[in-house]
């Protein structure tokens, strides 16, 4: 159904983002990311006490792909 559309702003669009004005049949963004995080990176809560005594986060990736996004037209 057509409608009318009045002034628009886009201040940002993310790379998993879809912005579309107008009728629409379907909506399939798609993204991946790699995330590399030492120790006790990702604790949450109240009084987390972390120790490290050594830590190393390995971020040698010998593949070249990781994931296999593929858009579907």
């Amino acid at each position: 159904m057509p409608a009318i559309v009045g002034a628009i702003k886009v201040n940002s669009i993310g790379s998993g983002s879809v912005f579309n004005i107008g009728d629409v049949y379907t909506i399939a963004p798609s993204s991946t990311v790699k995330t590399f995080a030492g120790a006790g990176s990702f604790n949450t809560g109240e009084g987390i006490m972390v120790r490290n005594e050594y830590s190393s986060t390995n971020t040698y990736d010998s593949d070249a792909i990781d994931s296999s996004i593929q858009n579907v037209l």
